[in-house]
């Protein structure tokens, strides 16, 4: 950047010195020798519009004098002394710039140097700097002598106005103002005002506005109390005005405080225009419309309808549309409609006359195989609101959803809003035979009576990743048609490894409604598409040990085939079934006497077998398994059953089987056979191990999705 150095020596009868440049320096002549004397010197700065001068001496040594009337430096602005120095010390005649900076009034600036015809004690003079500094015009004017109607901003060497969002800059580059013209309404009723009222409305504007509404109708205006345009006191609205033309009639102007209040017009259509000027800062106005037309009686909805809209008078072009509520029809004369709707016409009479809604009709109830149907009053009525129920005729066999109502849409549905046919089924927990009053033991035990234990399935399992192939047997449980349930290590793999992992489900055979070993390959069978071990069985101590079986195609359902209850999902506020020495049955194809292990293990009874045993309880159960080898710990997933004094238990082959306990005239599966001692089954204090069902319940059901019994 180049420095601008300004060096003048002139003597008596030199001219002015002009600078332009945005900055510099002058100093007096010789400095820092002494000025000489009878010296006259002027500088006159100017710099562009937009910026002043900031003016600063860095040195200063004149001849001090009385009112600084011998030697002086005079600092002038548009006609007017800014300043006038002389001396080196400020006194009361005489003033120095010291560390003052002198900033001009606008563009330009004026230093005058003067000294007389002696200089004696040789006074070095002085030396000042000049620069043009922006003037910030935007911050400079008060609210009430603003530059700019909205924002003011400020650049280097001048400023420029901008509006707010939705105005324009006015050609005066100074006033905002908006395009108000062509607004067109079409509506009955509605409303307008000035813009952003009842905030101050933009100046420079003239903005037009028309209402037009259907031919028939006249306007009724009505003017919002709030009511200020700026007006005059002597000439009636020559600065803000509106003015209303209706046809060849014309309202206003209208301005000031006084709203002009209700304006009936007798046209269909009007224009309204508003007027401002470049000042003020009134607040605007506002008003709304309406079109009145001729009147209709008020019409009234006929029973189970619905009329819309409803009010308390209607007008010409007004509409009521009439619907039935759900469950009846309208009825017209064309036949039955979705909706009616009727016009208010010039004459003051409806287009038409209101509709009938009558009841839904479903029809006859379907018909469900073994089944009747009853209804809930005696004229068998099928219209909407009408009940019936189906009843099974089979002793045994319950309703999948046994009561129906007509619908609102004339259709049969049942408590849920679900059309599907019921179906007789049998109910689960519910066996085809009654139980003997004297029930034995497996181990020495008693056989089972065909129907007496219709879930039970028997499980062939092969595990063909040993060398040589493994093949073993075990018990489940049915659920339901597609779902077996049974433990977990009957199903699982014996590979050598550490993976937990069932085996192939193509390698499992299920047999149901069996009886005899003999009649296996003569019975009903289902091969298996899924296996669900429980994510956290654990076989090194059987915790967790419960699985699901999902069959390929779904069973029927026969007096050998029925489905086992699940027990209540195991709450700790509520008493549990699974209370000590309460009673359950087990049933299963087990060895009657032999060493006991926790693996599976081949059948040796043709015929199903069956016990009752209590449940032991839960210290007696642990107690029983403390003393013994490493490995026999019992959780709280695990129940003991059986007799301190030994001789009835489940032994190897019965892996899976359900311990069943009667609940409110149902049989439900609340344990699963696990596993027992090293001791002979049905040996003293040895207690069989079972897992507890009722801890696994929302499992479960979040597989095989069965509806609560209970």
């Amino acid at each position: 950047m180049r420095i601008f150095i300004l060096y003048l020596l002139v003597r008596s009868g030199y001219g002015a010195q002009l600078l332009s440049e945005m900055y510099g320096s002058l100093r007096s002549p010789d400095f820092p020798e002494p000025y000489p004397r009878d010296t006259v010197l002027n500088w006159n700065i100017s710099v562009p519009v937009g910026f002043r001068i900031n003016l600063f001496f860095s040195h200063f040594d004149l001849e001090p004098s009385y009112l600084c009337e011998y030697d002086s430096v005079k600092v002038e602005a548009d006609g007017a002394v800014l300043a006038l120095f002389c001396g080196k010390e400020e006194t009361d005649t005489e003033e120095v710039p010291a560390q003052r900076i002198i900033t001009s009034p606008r563009n330009s600036l004026s230093i005058k140097f003067v000294s007389d015809f002696s200089n004696e004690e040789r006074f070095s003079g002085f030396l000042a700097h000049y620069s043009a500094v922006d003037v910030d015009e935007c911050s400079e004017r008060g609210d009430e002598d603003q530059l700019c109607d909205h924002f003011c901003h400020n650049f280097i060497g001048g400023y420029y106005c901008s509006c707010r969002y939705g105005y324009q800059l006015h050609t005066d580059n100074h006033t905002c103002t908006v395009e108000c013209s062509g607004a067109v309404f079409r509506e009955r009723s509605g409303a307008l005002s000035s813009v952003n009222f009842p905030s101050p409305y933009p100046k420079s504007s003239d903005c037009s506005y028309r209402i037009e509404v259907e031919e028939g109708f006249r306007l009724r205006l009505q003017f919002d109390p709030r009511f200020d345009v700026e007006d005059h006191p002597d000439i009636s609205c020559p600065y803000d005005y509106v003015k209303i033309q209706a046809g060849s009639r014309e309202f206003g102007p209208f301005c000031g405080g006084r709203s002009p209040g209700i304006i009936e017009i007798d046209s269909n259509v009007v224009s309204i225009r508003f007027h401002s000027d470049d000042s003020g800062e009134n607040l605007g106005w506002r008003l709304s419309y309406t079109a009145v037309g001729s009147q209709c009686p008020v019409p009234e909805a006929p029973p189970n309808a619905v009329m819309v809209p409803v009010q308390s008078e209607y007008s010409f072009k007004d509409h009521v549309v009439f619907s039935c509520q759900p469950g009846f029809l309208l009825i017209q004369d064309d036949g039955a409609l979705d909706r009616l709707q009727l016009e208010c016409r010039a004459d003051g009479s409806w287009s038409g006359r209101p509709p009938r809604c009558h009841k839904v009709d479903c029809g006859m109830p379907r018909k469900v195989d073994g089944a009747i149907v009853v209804f809930g009053d005696h004229d068998k009525s099928t219209l909407f609101g009408a009940r019936v129920h189906y009843v099974c005729m089979e002793e045994g066999v319950q309703l999948s959803n046994s009561s129906f109502r007509c619908g609102p849409t004339g259709e049969w549905v049942d408590a849920e809003g679900g059309t599907e046919v019921p179906t007789c089924l049998p109910a689960c927990g519910l066996p085809s035979r009654s139980l003997p009053p004297q029930v034995k033991r497996i181990v020495g035990g008693r056989s089972a009576e065909p129907g007496l234990f219709p879930w039970q399935v028997l499980l062939s399992v092969e595990d063909l990743s040993r060398v040589p192939e493994d093949r073993w047997f075990g018990s489940g449980a049915l659920l339901s048609g597609s779902w077996i349930l049974t433990a977990a290590h009957v199903l699982r793999s014996q590979r050598r490894d550490t993976n937990v992992v069932p085996v192939a489900p193509d390698h499992v055979k299920v047999f149901l409604g069996l009886h005899s070993i003999k009649d296996k390959h003569s019975s009903t069978s289902r091969s298996v598409d899924q296996i669900f071990l429980h994510p956290n069985f654990q076989p090194n101590n059987y915790n967790n040990d419960i699985a699901l079986l999902r069959l390929s195609e779904p069973t029927e359902y026969n007096r050998l085939v029925r489905p086992v209850c699940l027990p209540p999902v195991h709450r700790q506020d509520l008493p549990s079934p699974l209370l000590p020495h309460s009673l359950g049955l087990v049933a299963g194809w087990g060895i009657s006497n032999t060493s006991s292990s926790p693996s599976p293990s081949p059948l040796t009874s043709d015929l199903l077998q069956y016990v009752k045993l209590p449940v032991v309880p839960q210290d007696e159960c642990q107690a029983s398994y403390a003393s013994r080898s490493v490995g026999y710990n019992i959780t709280d997933n695990m129940f003991c059953a059986g007799f301190f004094r030994g001789g009835r238990d489940t032994c190897l082959g019965d892996s899976g089987g359900a311990f069943v306990m009667e609940v409110k005239r149902r049989w439900a599966v609340f344990g699963l056979v696990s596993w027992g001692g090293p001791e002979d089954c049905g040996s003293q204090r040895v207690y069989g191990v079972y897992t507890r069902v009722d801890k696994y319940t929302e499992w479960i059901q979040s597989h095989v999705h069965t509806a609560p019994w209970w």
